[in-house]
């Protein structure tokens, strides 16, 4: 089965900037990378609902699900919890009410802007992918680890 997951970018489009989390000790992967809030779809959920919640439970921040837009695509081979693949749905939020905390400090050790032009060279590669191409005008459509097999195949 593969994984649905949601992530969000957080522009702030008057500053240039946008929210990243950094990835803590206790994160399942990519411990210590920079990444966009993100996560997985729970059974019966709408995607767009799994970013409004998963940016609140990340950083506090609270947006409405149809305000989000979507951005970019990311089909991965494999991953960590999905051994089968995953789908990653990137949403960008330009309007959204409060500012960015440290929601689940267990899973994060940081969440702070970023200029646009000043991105940390540490970030989770399909995520970072992602958001670059979003910033830049690049494609909307990103295909993570086909190239490579999964470990262990």
């Amino acid at each position: 089965m593969t994984l649905l997951a949601a992530a969000v970018i957080v522009h702030d489009a008057d500053r240039q900037r946008v929210v990243l989390l950094r990835r803590g000790p206790g994160a399942k992967y990519c411990q210590g990378k920079w990444d966009l809030p993100i996560g997985k779809s729970e059974p019966g959920e709408p995607v767009t609902a799994t970013a409004a919640r998963e940016l609140r439970e990340e950083t506090g921040l609270v947006v409405e699900a149809s305000a989000l837009r979507l951005a970019h695509v990311i089909h991965g081979a494999w991953g960590v919890e999905s051994p089968n693949g995953f789908v990653t749905v990137v949403f960008t939020a330009h309007d959204w009410s409060g500012e960015p905390v440290n929601s689940e400090p267990e899973k994060h050790s940081a969440v702070r802007w970023f200029d646009i032009g000043a991105l940390p060279g540490e970030m989770v590669p399909s995520t970072g992918h992602a958001l670059r191409c979003v910033l830049g005008d690049g494609p909307r459509i990103s295909l993570h680890g086909w190239q490579d097999p999964a470990p262990g195949r």
